[in-house]
């Protein structure tokens, strides 16, 4: 991002960029948050009958529990991950929060357990981002100074009451930072939106995960708002076997696309292509259907700007040098879309006050996708503005899938028995 249009994008988008010094201390300071005390569910057990599952409007989904902010001890939440305990194969939601991470044992998803918190590295902020390597969370935030925190999930194991966590190690090349992601395949975390490589990817080796390296990064297309990295399985033969980087660009003005890099040696990384496309707000997330064929893009923006209903815009990359628009799809509603994940043939896509939308895309080769369900955690409306639901994670193996509400906290829905 191009620092001239910094705070426009602040006060419109919620990306804010301070840029500290980088420096190179690892700091495990004890928080100063106090113990928390034990909680569960604030609100459980409504199936979604006639259209409503309890106040909450769905389709589909049934709302398995609940736990408020006020629960939290917290203000507002944001993203979050899971983790499935190898050992146990309990289920656990990690839920960003503005003051930090909490814990969540949801393996009864109807009495979920508050296992307590890991406190943000300095300040608050409304930005956290998570990801999950070698059972360990890494956190990054858009809190000044906050850097990469490194924290081992295998602890809550242990947990007989709620309390507050120390990071096991962080790494503080970076400060501020606004999104995260890992290649599970290579051990390398990518972190979007620092000072370092003018906010482009910063490529770290987290393969010994208490010791996280930055190797390198990617400045030429400047900021990268968010990313997925994969070895690379498509239809593009020239590159099967290659570290592969999708970002979402966006000069926060006009100049908004989709960046290919070749990034499997990390001090030479190689563009491969990128894409602009019309009628743009700010591109800002995206994600590949399972076959890599297909990239699901959310523009954060363009329902504000131009009155659509919610857009998502799909790019065929069958040649990852020469990608090319596909279909755009248009929700029901007018919400702005944000984060959004595939698993198999459906799309779930965390869509603020319009709640969780899942889209059936086993027909997008034919530029066909259907919505078949949804979960609104905020009823009062559907409208175009930055309230509801930030992040949706639909990867749990019991079908479970946790939302964070920015205004009301967690939600766990899963779908109704005839819809399984």
């Amino acid at each position: 991002m191009k620092k001239s249009y910094l705070f426009i994008v602040i006060l419109v988008l919620a990306c804010s960029k301070e840029f500290p010094e980088p420096s190179q201390i690892i700091d495990q300071t004890l928080p100063s948050e106090p113990i928390l005390p034990p909680v569960t569910s604030d609100l459980s057990g409504f199936p979604c009958v006639d259209g409503k599952a309890g106040i909450y409007p769905c389709l589909g989904y049934d709302l398995l529990s609940k736990i408020s902010l006020e629960t939290f001890g917290s203000e507002a939440a944001n993203d979050n991950w899971g983790w499935t305990d190898p050992e146990t194969t309990k289920e656990y939601v990690l839920s960003g929060l503005d003051d930090g991470t909490a814990f969540i044992d949801i393996s009864d998803p109807e009495n979920p357990i508050f296992l307590g918190k890991l406190p943000t590295a300095t300040s608050t902020s409304s930005w956290r981002d998570i990801k999950v390597y070698q059972n360990y969370a890494f956190i990054v935030s858009e809190a000044p100074d906050h850097g990469l925190q490194v924290f081992d999930l295998t602890q809550l194991r242990s947990v007989i009451e709620p309390q507050t966590f120390l990071a096991d190690a962080k790494l503080t090349d970076f400060g501020n930072a606004h999104n995260i992601w890992i290649n599970q395949e290579s051990g390398y975390a990518y972190v979007f939106g620092t000072k370092l490589y003018e906010g482009g990817p910063l490529f770290i080796n987290v393969n010994n995960p208490l010791d996280p390296k930055v190797e390198g990064g990617y400045s030429a297309d400047s900021y990268t708002h968010d990313g997925q990295i994969v070895m690379y399985d498509g239809p593009d033969l020239l590159f099967k076997g290659r570290e592969i980087l999708f970002g979402s660009n966006s000069d926060g003005g006009e100049n908004n696309q989709i960046i290919i890099i070749d990034v499997t040696e990390k001090s030479r990384p190689v563009k491969i292509s990128n894409l602009n496309y019309s009628f743009s707000g700010y591109a800002h997330q995206g994600i590949l259907t399972e076959d890599q064929k297909f990239f699901f893009l959310g523009d954060e923006l363009d329902e504000l700007q131009y009155g659509s209903p919610t857009h998502t815009r799909v790019f065929d990359l069958s040649s990852l040098s020469n990608p090319k628009s596909h279909l755009s799809y248009f929700g029901g509603v007018n919400a702005i879309d944000h984060n959004g994940y595939v698993v198999g043939n459906k799309f779930y896509l965390a869509s603020y006050t319009a709640g969780l939308r899942v889209l059936d895309i086993s027909q997008v080769e034919n530029k066909n996708l259907k919505e078949i369900g949804f979960f609104d955690t905020y009823p009062p409306n559907n409208n175009p503005k930055f309230n509801g639901v930030w992040n949706v994670y639909p990867f749990f193996n019991s079908g479970i899938i946790a939302i964070n509400d920015i205004d009301s906290g967690l939600f766990l829905v899963k779908p109704s028995d005839k819809d399984e």
